[in-house]
């Protein structure tokens, strides 16, 4: 049976359903059914669109019980990570966004306050919502409200050090607060760490009934579910006994704690949280779930549970997409050929190790890697911890996520002049996820660190130069970034001037473009298109854009006009950065930079938000053509010696 058959003829009561109220009148029976129906659904939408498949079939019965006890959008519930809230999506009357999911004019893959009044927090970086919860409460609480505030934070998530930051004072406030653990013992992969050890001897305990042993009939009766046998995982308690059932962990910081609870079992879940609901003071539930609860081929992937592809084919999960080399796999075959050669290089990452290629490392050598889980203050000052003990440490995490470490960056790394390199995958515009996931702002916030040493590689052999050339580094922090993706095919440089490498030159010498990173190959093209014009276009990748090479500013001498084209933000990008050295060396070429406007840019295709943000080869030759013309009509400035004047 295809995929539109399934949804067809399993979706009756789905189509009921367009907001939570529908949710709260159906019977125990029908929430069986329904929940069987939302996991075809997720199967049949995401496998065209990809997204985040994984974790929200996890929490099918968990987001049918939150609706059913609680009344949103009045009380609010918070989505920590927010790539869980498919099913809340669902439930909240967004089903025909599905189409359309991550997509350009669809739904977002996260919570979104554009689309719905039922969200609330959408910036989706984790271990965040339970400090967003506590803020709320204590509004409420001083407003006089009567309002519910439940914040569902995964057990990666509460690898964060904010989350605990957040319990202390949640602790200490007292305020009605209701928290959801939901410990499917994943964040990305098996959670790290002293908390999720605790969890596991919860879930262990012999002393809780196993209800994991079958399946619900109505579940098994689905075509793309089928029907899995569900060996026990967890040995979970079902229901609640005696109300609330203090753990010390929790109950040392004055939070009371319900659970273990079957994630899995609607009416446990919603009997866990209604006891929650009417306690009148912080409650965590503690919910263990499955992730890819229900689907065969996301619960069979050891990696990551399809925590989230690309398209894929229904019937077998297996991505639809040719394979091709990704900037990742360059990156993680070249570190381990390093590592071969020095015993000293280590490896760490956030709860991210296959997402950033880490995780090659550590199937060859797993002492020398270090998963801290969802913590990337920690990983920057642990990774400088591990330099002064004479190591080299690589942290790679995503571009968008190193944001968050920026103070220990600076101070824990730089200012001590470590040899730590970060490696920041999905640089620029990443697409699909969204403003929150673009990683557009680290060439802006960390160019101002002192000392910190910023590399762009626009292939696979500079990638595996540049990446050489950090860990050779050994008086302070290096960064190497590089975009989502098929990596570029490779660029040879036409000749090297000190790093700078020269991608193609003329007789002329009207414009220097200056090409960041994977947009060396655009910059070509720009110079073919000027060309036309009758234009000389010197091109050129300066490979290491921090600190701005003296190199750079030579050859921005010899030229009518600079041009700048970098995936980041202008503001403070590497743009703004040569103008101010060209200042500094008294260099008066004018320079334009192009990039990024520091702004919230929609989610789409990497192409489709370049193209909106003029960012092509074909916006750019028209601009620097137009800049040129302007030059050549310009009056003469007697103060230049019969120069024209610069604007």
């Amino acid at each position: 049976m295809s995929v539109e058959e399934g949804t067809a003829n399993h979706g009756r009561l789905l189509g009921t359903v367009r907001g939570p109220q529908d949710v709260k009148r159906m019977t125990a029976e029908q929430l069986d059914i329904l929940a069987a129906e939302i996991r075809d659904f997720l199967i049949a939408k995401v496998s065209r669109t990809g997204g985040h498949v994984g974790p929200n079939l996890g929490v099918v019965e968990l987001t049918l019980a939150m609706h059913r006890v609680f009344d949103s959008p009045r009380d609010r519930l918070l989505f920590d990570t927010g790539h869980q809230a498919y099913v809340h999506k669902i439930l909240t009357g967004r089903q025909e966004g599905f189409d359309k999911l991550r997509q350009r004019g669809g739904l977002s893959g996260y919570p979104s306050q554009a689309e719905s009044e039922h969200d609330l927090i959408e910036n989706s970086h984790a271990s965040t919502a339970l400090s967003y919860a506590d803020g709320l409460a204590k509004a409420y609480a001083l407003r006089g409200e009567k309002r519910s505030v439940v914040a569902v934070v995964g057990d990666g998530a509460l690898t964060g050090g904010m989350c605990w930051e957040a319990l202390n004072n949640i602790a200490t406030a007292g305020n009605p607060l209701v928290i959801v653990v939901n410990d499917n013992g994943r964040s990305y992969s098996p959670t790290i760490g002293g908390l999720a050890d605790h969890l596991s001897s919860l879930r262990l305990n012999p002393g809780y009934e196993k209800v994991l042993d079958t399946v619900k009939d109505a579940l098994g009766n689905t075509p793309f579910v089928g029907k899995p046998m569900y060996e026990v995982l967890h040995a979970v308690k079902k229901g609640i006994k005696d109300a609330v059932a203090p753990q010390a962990m929790f109950e040392d910081l004055g939070i009371k704690y319900v659970g273990p609870v079957d994630g899995h079992d609607v009416p446990a879940v919603e009997a866990a949280l209604r006891a929650a609901k009417n306690f009148g003071g912080p409650v965590i539930v503690h919910a263990v779930t499955r992730k890819g609860y229900g689907y065969r081929p996301a619960e069979d992937d050891e990696a990551d549970c399809l925590h989230g592809p690309g398209a894929f084919d229904a019937e077998t999960g297996k991505l639809l997409a040719v394979p091709s080399v990704k900037w990742t796999n360059v990156f993680a075959d070249e570190l381990v050929a390093i590592a071969d050669e020095r015993p000293d290089v280590v490896g760490i990452t956030a709860a991210m190790a296959e997402p950033t290629g880490i995780a090659t490392l550590a199937r060859k050598y797993p002492e020398r890697v270090y998963d801290v889980g969802i913590a990337e203050q920690h990983a920057a000052t642990s990774a400088a911890g591990l330099a002064m003990g004479g190591l080299h440490p690589v942290v790679a995490v995503y571009a968008t996520f190193l944001n968050r470490a920026f103070d220990q960056v600076l101070l824990d790394v730089a200012m001590h002049k470590l040899p730590v390199t970060f490696v920041l995958d999905r640089a620029g515009i990443t697409g699909p996820d969204g403003p929150s996931h673009y990683g557009i702002w680290d060439m802006s916030v960390f160019g101002v660190v002192p000392g910190l040493r910023i590399a762009a590689p626009r292939d696979s052999a500079t990638l595996r130069e540049e990446l050489r050339e950090a860990v050779a580094v050994d008086d302070g922090p290096t960064i190497l970034r590089f975009p989502t993706g098929t990596v570029a095919a490779d660029l040879p440089a036409v000749r090297r001037v000190g790093p700078v490498d020269v991608l193609a030159e003329s007789a002329r010498t009207d414009v220097l473009l200056v090409a960041v990173g994977s947009f060396a190959g655009l910059g070509v093209e720009v110079a073919a298109r000027v060309a036309e014009q009758g234009y000389g276009v010197t091109v050129v990748d300066p490979r290491w854009v921090r600190p701005v090479p003296a190199e750079l500013v030579e050859l921005a001498a010899g030229h009518r006009l600079v041009v700048t084209v970098e995936d980041g933000v202008r503001i403070g990008g590497v743009g703004s950065a040569l103008a101010q050295a060209m200042r500094d060396a008294d260099v008066r070429v004018p320079v334009k930079d192009m990039g990024v406007p520091a702004d919230w840019h929609p989610h789409g295709t990497r192409a489709q938000i370049l193209a909106d943000l003029r960012l092509t080869a074909q916006d750019v030759a028209r601009d620097v053509t137009g800049w040129l013309s302007g030059l050549d009509a310009a009056p003469v400035d007697p103060a230049t010696n019969g120069a024209r004047a610069q604007s």
